[in-house]
């Protein structure tokens, strides 16, 4: 089912040690022998970027836990060295316009530190010390446990209905699977995280059978030598490589499965997907990258989603797909680097949507999703979607730093460089390649659908009973679109009624999984 996955493990002190990526050990074109360092070396720029992934993630979480490998992460970026307080640490690195900080996702945690090539070298003895010694104060422990803990009350529950109907999906579509908790962890979970679950973690798992360290930039001759020497070659050897765990399969969807969150929102957000066989270790993720490009571009006008729902219909502010889990860097369009994961999603996301227009929306998302299904892309769609997928791949890595992590999870997935494999995979295919990948691993019939709604039960109820849905817009529209919306108001939702829940919003990512 998978591909290459993992670093290629035997990740040992010694191994070959690169300056550049074109010189192999996980460069461009060429993942290289497993060493426990990548390097991309710009002499001239002026910023030396420091990635250290480890493969541990919420997945790692012991039972009645959840959150203890979010919390060690950012007792790691958001605490002190055995040397400097957090206070101290932070009044330091201002000056230099430094940052230290950290990612954790599902299977992976990395530590991501920037600085100008001046003052590179006492940064990089607080981000090595960071890693292999951290102070694990008290008091930093509290404020960063209360930090999540708020994170989840306060801002997933109370005011990010958008991100809220991104987990609620991911609950419903891994219920009873490792991936089923957010990567914060729960409220109670964290409740029962202690200082000590906390050193015992970093011991555990902050190992050298774990780690890939990346550097790129302006950084000296010698230095990535000196990273493999004294940052990975400080980490304990560790008990065991994060490569032998499993994960189950996530369970067979049954028609169309709903989770209803019911809150006062102003509008209703909705997530939809389901689990899908592919991730960039396969040959069809680069047919089905072209297809949800064309579907689905993040935060672009190019896909139809975008244009059926809110260019011709205004329904919203916006309408996309995935292939992959798809977290956004920042204010910009593109995904962050370093979220690798063994197995993947195809979703849509529909922004929040005027409460009376809701149920139209989603009946629209799904038959535009039957509809790609059917009849996939014609030729014209697919050399203008490839063109334009193979230039707008290359703003990927616009900085050397999101160049960096890209190599780093093209070794997870052990491949070549993510960007370099987009470009000669799509040079060569076919219109025929992409309808058939969208034939394998698309469907329109079994899916979750999560739903962040101010009235659930009603809204409930308005679906199960099969009536048409009604939409209404507040400037004309054409007679085509008027005529096309009595189809969409009546098409078929398989919902299976037994798999229907409605919950109320206190209740979400309170109790351990």
């Amino acid at each position: 089912m998978i591909g290459g996955t993992g670093w290629g493990r035997g990740l040992v002190l010694g191994g070959l040690a690169c300056a550049a990526l074109a010189a192999g050990c996980g460069g461009e074109g060429d993942p290289g022998p497993a060493a426990p360092t990548i390097g991309l070396q710009t002499p001239n720029s002026p910023l030396v970027t420091l990635r250290a992934t480890f493969e541990t993630g919420a997945v790692d979480d012991p039972a009645g836990k959840n959150g203890l490998n979010a919390l060690t992460a950012l007792m790691i970026g958001r605490g002190g060295t055995a040397a400097l307080t957090y206070e101290v640490l932070t009044t330091t690195l201002y000056p230099w316009a430094a940052s230290i900080g950290t990612q954790a996702d599902k299977e992976v945690t990395t530590v991501i530190g920037e600085v100008h090539r001046d003052h590179l070298e006492p940064f990089y003895e607080i981000f090595r010390d960071l890693i292999i010694a951290p102070r694990f104060d008290t008091a930093d422990f509290e404020r960063n446990r209360d930090f999540l803990t708020n994170a989840i009350a306060s801002t997933l529950r109370g005011n990010d209905d958008e991100e809220l109907g991104k987990q609620t999906l991911n609950a419903l579509l891994y219920e009873g699977h490792p991936y089923g908790a957010t990567d914060m962890g729960s409220e109670q979970g964290l409740a029962a995280i202690t200082l000590d679950d906390v050193r015992a973690f970093h011991g555990q798992r902050y190992t050298r059978g774990r780690v890939l360290v990346g550097v790129a930039g302006g950084y000296p001759d010698g230095f990535l030598e000196r990273v493999e020497r004294d940052l990975v070659g400080a980490l304990p050897a560790g008990e065991g490589e994060a490569a032998g765990r499993t994960l189950p399969p996530p369970r067979a969807l049954e028609g169309i499965e709903m989770l209803l969150v019911q809150k006062d929102a102003i509008a209703t957000a909705i997530s939809i997907g389901f689990p899908i066989d592919v991730t960039r270790a396969d040959d069809d993720f680069y047919p089905l990258m072209v297809a949800n490009s064309y579907f689905g571009e993040h935060r672009t006008f190019n896909g139809r989603l975008m244009n059926q729902m809110r260019g011709l219909r205004g329904l919203n502010y916006g309408d996309y797909a995935y292939i992959e889990n798809f977290i956004q860097d920042g204010q910009s369009t593109f995904p962050v680097p370093n979220t690798p994961r063994r197995q993947q999603f195809f979703s849509i996301w529909i922004r929040p949507v005027p409460h009376h227009n809701a149920a139209f929306a989603l009946r629209q998302a799904v038959r535009e999703l039957a509809l790609l299904v059917e009849h996939g892309l014609s030729p014209d769609d697919f050399e203008a979607t490839r063109e334009y997928l193979v230039n707008y791949s290359k703003l990927y890595v616009q900085t050397t730093s999101r160049r960096l992590g890209y190599a780093m999870d093209s070794r997870f997935y052990g491949t070549g460089f993510f960007i370099d494999e987009i470009r000669t995979r799509l040079e060569s295919m076919t219109v025929d390649d992409v309808n058939a990948a969208i034939r394998r691993h698309l469907q329109a019939d079994n899916l979750a659908v999560a739903i962040v709604t101010r009235d659930a039960e009603a809204f409930r109820d308005e679906l199960l009973s099969g009536e048409p849905s009604a939409v209404t817009y507040n400037t004309e529209v054409g007679e085509a679109i008027l005529a096309e919306d009595e189809e969409i108001k009546l098409y078929p939702l398989a919902i299976n009624a037994d798999r229907v829940r409605v919950v109320q919003v206190a209740e979400m990512f309170v109790e351990v999984s």
